[in-house]
């Protein structure tokens, strides 16, 4: 089983905490042999700030994610968990969902 630190070759990695966003976005970039610095330099961010996110990614805007993913090689996708098939009623596609978010 991979660390938190390392990136698996083409495998998809469930998401389900901010603290997994952040150790994946690290991991990422050490895999790479970047810099906070040189990551931060690419997103307009101080090299403290790369630092701060790495540990607190829910803070990272969705254009920041999107940006930080393309700069360490990342793809974003996203997609329904296994096991939850929608609700009677609830919209199966693009457009408003009155889901209930989990519980962090």
């Amino acid at each position: 089983m991979a660390s938190s630190n390392s990136i698996p070759s083409a495998a998809a990695q469930p998401l389900l905490t901010s603290t997994q966003l952040g150790q994946l976005l690290r991991g990422a970039r050490k895999h790479r042999g970047l810099t906070q610095a040189e990551v931060g330099a690419r997103l307009g961010l101080s090299q403290n700030r790369v630092s701060h996110l790495e540990g607190h990614a829910d803070e990272l805007s969705v254009k920041q994610l999107l940006t930080w993913c393309a700069v360490v090689g990342l793809e974003l996708s996203l997609a329904q968990r296994l096991g939850m098939a929608p609700e009677a009623g609830e919209a199966q596609g693009p457009g408003p969902a009155a889901a209930t978010p989990p519980q962090w």
